[in-house]
């Protein structure tokens, strides 16, 4: 995750540096949005695994949720 957020931060002034100021506005965006996402998706995560230590869920459900979560992480 902390990866994710360095690597936009150097893309960002990449762009800067290299004088493409209308695409440091999209790249920079893009790059917080997916960043914001993973961070939803680590919280999602703990929550699933939480409940399901908890014996709120049972495995199948568990293995569902965390295999959705899998899928839509940009990061896998």
């Amino acid at each position: 995750m902390r990866k994710l957020a360095v690597a936009t931060v150097l893309a960002g002034s990449v762009f800067l540096m290299s004088g493409c100021a209308a695409m440091v506005g999209g790249a920079v965006g893009v790059g917080g949005t997916a960043t914001a996402y993973e961070i939803h998706l680590d919280s999602e995560r703990a929550r699933v695994q939480k409940a399901y230590d908890d014996g709120k869920m049972d495995k199948q459900e568990y293995e569902i949720r965390i295999d959705q979560i899998r899928r839509d992480s940009a990061v896998q």
